[in-house]
Order: structure tokens, then sequence, then C-alpha cells
């Protein structure tokens, strides 16, 4: 999926050659598809898709592709971060990022992955910036259907209506707001990614104001200016999407509660609940 990865045996720079020689054996017979995302960049179709696995606790480097990329999770909980928001992208849901924006990805358990590279210059409706988004029935099919198909599909015949089908149904997707906006403020970014990695932290707004550098006033200003929103609430936020994620892979909802730094499970619900209109259970249940 990535250009750079940080999983054994997989070499960078790889070119078309690479894919070249995986698309036929001397039988001429089919063999299974590169997974070196540099390989569909450059592909003469405009959309490219394969499928790959990921162990927990994988992270893919910062990196980015020269086509925009849809990755729809099929199992498992991946985060996703820009220089502009962290997402977290649950089962069955997609993320959409545009062509040359910089990501690095971490995985929570075995996440599985269709991956759709997809020329933008095709059709002006596609997003303009990163987001999650639903994945419908029909889509859901149409994506495992392209992943079957020749690299090099019929553009005129039945894979290329496909094709064309996957990049109506992205269009006009509905978004999900499963991201967290990030500071570009050096000193503000340093406090928030040490909160990303550790949601439950209880340090206390005053102590995060010195982890900065700042005074407490210049910290609540500059960090509202930033991310549009109050330290409190983006913390909030951040906790509640590591709940969600850790609730997606079956942790339960005790353990959740407090792993992401709530004092209760009563306290969590009722937080989840407000946020989300209904209890974490029946939340995830009725995302499944």
């Amino acid at each position: 999926m990535e250009q750079h990865s940080s999983r054994p045996g997989q070499r960078r720079g790889a070119s078309r050659a690479t894919l070249d020689r995986l698309l036929a054996s001397s039988e001429g017979t089919v063999a299974p598809r590169s997974t070196l995302s540099v390989d569909y960049q450059d592909v003469p179709r405009p959309v490219a898709a394969l499928a790959d696995e990921y162990e927990s606790g994988s992270i893919q480097p910062r990196h980015s592709h020269k086509r925009a990329q849809v990755l729809y999770s099929i199992c498992g909980v991946a985060s996703i971060t820009t220089d502009h928001a962290s997402y977290i992208l649950p089962p069955h849901r997609a993320l959409w990022i545009p062509s040359g924006v910089a990501h690095e990805m971490a995985c929570r358990g075995h996440v599985s992955v269709r991956t759709l590279y997809i020329d933008e210059r095709v059709r002006g409706d596609l997003p303009e910036a990163c987001r999650v988004f639903e994945v419908s029935d029909l889509l859901r099919e149409l994506i495992l259907a392209a992943v079957r198909m020749p690299i090099e599909y019929d553009e005129q015949g039945r894979d290329g209506r496909v094709m064309r089908l996957i990049l109506d149904e992205i269009a006009s997707a509905p978004s999900i707001p499963l991201d967290i906006s990030m500071p570009q403020d050096a000193r503000l970014l340093k406090v928030c990614r040490a909160i990303l990695d550790d949601p439950a932290h209880a340090d206390t707004l005053d102590d995060w104001a010195r982890v900065a550098g700042m005074g407490r006033r210049t910290f609540t200003r500059m960090f509202r200016r930033e991310t549009q929103m109050s330290f409190a609430t983006w913390r909030q936020h951040v906790r509640l999407m590591e709940a969600m994620s850790r609730l997606a892979i079956g942790e339960p909802v005790t353990a959740v509660a407090f792993d992401v730094g709530y004092n209760s499970p009563s306290a969590f619900t009722a937080m989840f609940r407000k946020a989300f209109g209904a209890a974490p259970t029946r939340y995830i249940n009725e995302q499944s």
C-alpha cells in the first residue's frame, strides 16, 4: 500500500517492471499482485486496485502518492495522520487521501485493507480534502470486484463500467466525523502528539502549557486559534476516537473507559452517548 514500509521483506524503489513480472508467470497464469504502492501510480487506467494485510502494530512511515488513495478497511482499525488532522479508520469505512498529501498509518490489531489509487484528473467532482466516508453495500462489492480485475482492465467493457460506478459512489458518499484537527505550531504539535500516544494522560492544562513552553493564557488562545476548539474539547475528542477504535476491535466497554482516561464506565458511557447519540455497545453494533 505504501511506498515505504516498515514490514520485513519489502524493498523500496520498485518500478513498473515489478508489476509486469508479477502479472504473468511462465505458464501464462496470473501471479499475485504487487503490494507496493509505487507499482500502481502510473498504470494506464484511471483506477488501480490492490488488497493488502498488515500485522498488529504495523506502522507505515510518512509518505505520499502521485494518485489519490482510497483506503477501505475490511477488518481491523487503523489511524492515519496528516499534517492537518488525525483520522480513525474503523472496519467498513474508507478514507479518501488526495494525491500529494503526506500521511502515516498505524494499525490496531490485524488490519485488512483494499486500496484504490485514482487519477483525479478523470473527473471534477472527487473530494479535494481528506475525509472518512460511509461505504455502501454497493460500493463495498464494487471495491471487492475491482481487486479481482486485471490491472489493465477493459475500459470500454464491464470492468470499465464498474470502475466508473466506483467513482460515482465515492463522489456521493456521506462523510463521517472521525477526524481530529492538528495544530501547525511545533510546540502545540508536540503536546498533541503526546496525547494521541496516550489519551489517558491525566496532566492538567497548566502541565501541558509548561510542556509547550507557554503561559496558560497563551497556550489556550493559540490552541483554539489553530484547532478551532478548546484544549479540553480537543482532548475529549481524542479520547472518544481512541475509544471507538478499541470498541471496534472488540475490547470491552469497561476496559476501554479506563484506558482512555475516564474515572468510571458510567462517565464514559454518558460522554459517548452525548457525542454519538447512543451508548457505546449499541453504536458499534449499529455501525457493524
